[in-house]
């Protein structure tokens, strides 16, 4: 499997929304959102169980799970939402007052979080993407042990959190070196730690790469069927990094 490393991935984003690239951080981010939610609906449709919640942190992939959680409401599910690092970039608030539109729950205390952890019947770890660098610190420590400890599904969005992209997951002893989600959706491409990754299935999303584009940084497009923003490719495969 072709993977995109830290800097390949950040330059991939980077000509997406230079001037030839065309795109805007909102069209990715609204199509990574979305992608995210069609993995949520094709592992754990609505009647698995409707509730839903998203744990998000600060940078874009936090925002990624902001907006899965939009299209989640509208798909039949009921997301809840702890945000505890709200980002006040016009594009984060704006999806903040989308979802209070739509009077989805943002928790605003590790006690609401903790009990709504306890009643979910999925979770979508959206707290880092991939230029994360570990360790987990305060207050996602503590969000993310609860989640490994609750022992439910996880849906992982771009990578792990507390997994270093290109490492993988942290040492023995380590937060998060024992976390290991239930599925995971890699955006535009998957990233080098996924060869560690050995949970139940695997998506891409975000079906917006020409072939020129994917070409230029030695990516095939997966086959995306009809209308899906997804596809799944194998879990345990060897992994080549671009």
């Amino acid at each position: 499997m072709q993977t995109l490393g830290a800097k390949s991935a950040a330059d991939l984003d980077k000509e997406l929304m230079s001037e030839d690239g065309g795109f805007t951080i909102d069209q990715l981010m609204e199509l990574a959102g979305l992608s995210v939610a069609e993995a949520v609906y094709k592992v754990h449709p609505p009647s698995k169980g409707k509730n839903v919640l998203i744990t998000a942190g600060p940078g874009n992939n936090g925002g990624d799970g902001l907006v899965c959680a939009r299209h989640l409401h509208h798909f039949g599910y009921t997301p809840r939402i702890y945000y505890p690092k709200p980002t006040k970039a016009a594009i984060f608030t704006g999806l903040q007052k989308q979802l209070n539109h739509l009077h989805i729950p943002f928790l605003t205390s590790l006690e609401e979080f903790t009990s709504a952890l306890a009643s979910s019947d999925l979770v979508i770890d959206a707290l880092f993407g991939f230029s994360f660098k570990p360790p987990v610190r305060a207050p996602f420590d503590t969000v993310l042990s609860a989640i490994i400890d609750s022992k439910k599904p996880v849906l992982a969005v771009d990578i792990p959190s507390s997994w270093d992209v290109e490492g993988g997951p942290p040492e023995q002893g380590q937060l998060g070196s024992e976390f290991m989600p239930t599925y995971l959706i890699s955006l535009t491409a998957a990233k080098p730690c996924v060869q560690w990754f050995k949970g139940e299935r695997h998506f891409i999303g975000g079906r917006f790469l020409s072939a020129d584009v994917a070409g230029k940084y030695g990516l095939d497009v997966p086959p995306y069927e009809g209308v899906d923003q997804i596809a799944e490719v194998p879990v345990d495969v060897s992994v080549e990094k671009l």
